[in-house]
């Protein structure tokens, strides 16, 4: 009698709610297919993040000092990787660019310039006092030329467009920065110098 009533003692398991999200870029296959016009050929560095956006955590905002990491909503894979996967896709997609290699670089292949993006802000925003909720991404971006010597191109800070969220939907809020990756790789591509 004691082991039966022991048994429903013991909680029924709880479904797990935890969705993951990617950031959605050019479909790979329709990259490989097009032809290959551009002849400038870049080195994509690994993607740099501020620290308290490796938690895997979407991450909301909810005052200037004040940060929340949803445990229902994670990324499908490290938010720096995400992001390295998406800018390459995005790059490999202009028309001006040729290839797009990612670190370690090979030895046997020249690069006309490499690319540093560090993301500073890459979240949604939703004030703990009410106000609209928003999605705040900001990076800085550095090109150089290829080489032990590397000579800055260009060195920007990149701030996305605001964009609305409505603090809840996590899968809008991936979208949202998806978008601000895909400007984030045109702001680039617009700073690139022509091939050396």
């Amino acid at each position: 009698m004691l082991f039966a009533a022991g048994c429903n003692l013991i909680p029924s398991p709880t479904p797990d709610s935890t969705r993951y999200y990617v950031l959605a870029g050019p479909a790979l296959g329709a990259v490989g297919v097009q032809p290959v016009t551009g002849v400038l050929r870049l080195g994509l560095r690994n993607v740099e993040v501020a620290s308290y956006l490796k938690k895997g955590s979407l991450v909301v905002r909810t005052g200037e000092n004040e940060v929340r990491f949803p445990d229902e909503a994670r990324w499908g894979d490290p938010l720096e990787r995400e992001i390295l996967s998406s800018l390459r896709g995005q790059l490999l997609a202009a028309p001006a660019v040729g290839r797009v290699f990612v670190q370690p670089f090979p030895f046997d292949e020249p690069r006309d310039y490499d690319v540093s993006v560090r993301v500073i802000r890459c979240e949604g925003v939703d004030p703990a006092g009410g106000g609209k909720a928003s999605v705040s991404f900001t990076a800085m971006l550095e090109i150089t030329t290829s080489g032990a010597a590397g000579e800055v191109v260009a060195r920007k800070r990149f701030v996305a467009r605001e964009a609305a969220w409505d603090g809840k939907d996590f899968g809008r809020l991936a979208a949202e920065l998806s978008n601000a990756v895909a400007a984030l790789s045109q702001e680039v591509v617009a700073a690139l110098p022509a091939k050396p």
